[in-house]
């Protein structure tokens, strides 16, 4: 047996004891999407089932506290450098009277569900009104029972999510859940340090960029792209035998130094630092890191795809201002406001109106494929098949394993 086939015998005998533990109900993940929008941003949810009994809601005190908060990832809403506000949540505070507290508090989906998970299990207040997770994770946290459900009512600019976001397959009719934004991930290297640049996510283990490149954190990120590297369809028939052929391959770049780090939201600090000089990342965060830092580095979508994903809008179940995260929901809905995040996050807008009014804003960002993506661009995107959730148990554990997490 080669050294190649006794390691991964061994992470199968260990996936396999993991799923035979675990009593855990079965769901599905990201299924299939075409070519259009509609296709591929539906799909980047699941079909899981319903939720589960779990911990009851918090009392609603958004009538006695004029008060909101938000917790969501880095560079993922409009700042102003001289005043070092927000914008549109000053905006947002002043028109509704309702203090907003915010906290970019993710860096990754499953480090912060780490954080929370046991509060929400308990159906206590986890400090936060609305949380920003991605599909995957959203999935998980409805199926347990640690969401509430939306008023709707609360939510009137509800009517201009895109048509194609309205029904996603782990939130039909979107009781639990509304899309912030959307994104790509994919590649990007600092064009001064690395002027040959990269096409796929294999050019990331050339030597001359051993020790500084960056891998995301989350098995839902970084194995689908090693995977699509590997040749495999990623909407087929994949299973262990594929896994941990692309699971090796990560193995062997950060036992020999080839990867720097394997880290969240956090590596573009790296960037910044220039400590790392290419990488797996998402969309918006370069195009930000460019305005802010100089136009250092180019994203590209690998020449064997990149992935589309979203993150969403989700009251925890302990929060205690519901109404007030509702109010706040539906003041990022009007197109006018989606128009001036997106021009500031450069991810792809969910809102319906707000590529007309990116022409009073900023007329360059209207025909930009990452905030509003042709089908070309979009051709350059996939989403994985259905996965059950012991499956995704399994290689989770499998990839958290050999990042040392």
């Amino acid at each position: 047996m080669s050294r190649h086939d006794h390691q991964f015998s061994s992470r199968r005998r260990i996936a396999r004891g993991i799923a035979e533990a675990q009593a855990s109900r079965r769901g599905v993940l990201a299924g299939a999407g075409g070519l259009a929008l509609a296709g591929l941003l539906a799909a980047c949810g699941t079909a899981g089932p319903k939720s589960s009994a779990g911990p009851s809601a918090a009392a609603d005190l958004s009538g006695e506290q004029k008060l909101v908060s938000w917790a969501n990832w880095t560079l993922y809403l409009d700042y102003d450098d001289k005043t070092k506000k927000y914008p549109t949540l000053e905006r947002f505070m002043k028109q509704s009277g309702i203090t907003a507290k915010y906290a970019e508090d993710i860096d990754s989906n499953d480090t912060y569900y780490g954080k929370i998970q046991a509060q929400l299990a308990a159906g206590k207040d986890i400090g936060q009104d609305i949380i920003t997770p991605s599909d995957w994770m959203s999935e998980r946290l409805i199926r347990q029972g640690y969401v509430q459900e939306l008023n709707h009512d609360n939510i009137s600019n509800i009517k201009n999510l895109l048509p194609e976001l309205r029904d996603v397959r782990f939130d039909p009719g979107r009781k639990k859940s509304l899309t912030w934004q959307s994104g790509f991930t994919g590649l990007a290297w600092n064009k001064e340090e690395f002027p040959k640049g990269l096409k796929n996510v294999s050019d990331l283990w050339d030597p001359a960029l051993k020790g500084r490149v960056t891998v995301l954190d989350e098995m839902r990120d970084t194995m689908p792209m090693l995977l699509l590297d590997d040749g495999v369809d990623i909407q087929g028939d994949w299973g262990e035998n594929e896994y941990g052929n692309s699971l090796d391959v990560l193995e062997k770049n950060i036992a020999n130094g080839q990867i720097r780090q394997v880290k969240g939201n956090s590596y573009k600090q790296d960037f910044i630092s220039g400590d790392a000089i290419a990488g797996l990342v998402y969309s918006g965060d370069i195009t930000q890191l460019n305005f802010e830092e100089g136009d250092k580095w180019e994203f590209v979508m690998p020449e064997a795809k990149g992935l589309i994903w979203s993150d969403n809008f989700m009251v925890p179940i302990g929060a205690t201002h519901k109404t007030n995260a509702e109010k706040l929901m539906d003041f990022y809905y009007d197109p006018d406001v989606a128009a001036e995040v997106a021009a500031y996050v450069n991810y792809v807008c969910p809102v319906v109106g707000a590529r007309e009014a990116m022409e009073k804003i900023d007329p360059e960002l209207v025909d930009n494929p990452l905030i509003f993506p042709t089908e070309e661009f979009l051709s350059l995107s996939s989403t994985e098949r259905a996965m059950s959730v012991e499956e995704e148990t399994q290689f989770q554990n499998m990839f958290q394993q050999v990042i040392g997490a």
